[in-house]
């Protein structure tokens, strides 16, 4: 059995892990538990009370979140014609065409959002078992399969994340870093949480919200309390 820290205990003392928090104070308790020597990442963790294994309950789209993430995206296009240099001028990372996929097959992965124009799916399809269970599939539904390469690129750029629900029914997301302000980080945990309230499958019956938590990358887990948070979206 592995043994805790004193870095770890010490931050268990300071939280009760049985208790749901309001968010603000969750929010306190998450930026005065980073304690690592590095500005740590702030994500957010949601049960969902959804099967995912059927079609009709799967919960996926984006959001952009208002102070970003506190991390700059490497955004790869893969496109054709005059929408690689579209890629180019709108600020993306890696472009351009069947040359990238092949590299991708090769190995690369050096980059974290992939766009792709309708006209190279049937090439970028084939990157579905790589890019699939990572996340980076391009898809019409996250808006990351279109021809309007220059927007999708600095939304992206600009804080915009997409939320998709994993196996075991949970969605995980960063919103921000622990040097962000109290209310940076509220604002952006509240936007994504009324997206993923707007993105209840119809099919979803009885509680949606199951259990909410944040942490730090290296802190532990604080509970919030999803009963206060549907009220304040209006569920």
């Amino acid at each position: 059995m592995s043994k805790k820290g004193k870095r770890y205990k010490a931050l268990l003392e300071r939280i009760d892990r049985f208790k749901s928090y309001p968010l603000s104070d969750a929010v306190t308790l998450v930026k005065e538990c980073a304690t690592a020597k590095f500005d740590e990442s702030v994500e957010l963790h949601v049960k969902l009370g959804v099967d995912p294994r059927h079609a009709d309950q799967q919960v996926r789209s984006t959001i952009g979140l208002p102070h970003g993430t506190g991390h700059t995206k490497k955004v790869l296009v893969i496109a054709a014609g005059e929408k690689v240099r579209e890629a180019e001028e709108a600020g993306a990372d890696f472009f351009g065409g069947e040359e990238k996929v092949s590299e991708i097959e090769g190995g690369w992965m050096d980059f974290d959002a992939v766009i792709a124009t309708p006209d190279v799916m049937k090439t970028v399809g084939k990157l579905g078992r790589i890019l699939g269970p990572r996340g980076m599939m391009p898809s019409a539904k996250t808006n990351t399969v279109t021809f309007d390469v220059a927007s999708a690129v600095k939304e992206i750029k600009a804080g915009r994340v997409e939320f998709r629900v994993d196996k075991a029914g949970i969605i995980h997301n960063a919103v921000g870093r622990a040097s962000f302000t109290h209310e940076q980080l509220t604002d952006n945990i509240r936007t994504l949480l009324n997206a993923i309230i707007k993105a209840r499958p119809a099919a979803v019956k009885g509680t949606y919200l199951k259990g909410i938590s944040i942490a730090s990358t290296m802190g532990t887990g604080i509970k919030v309390d999803e009963v206060a948070i549907q009220k304040d979206s209006g569920e």
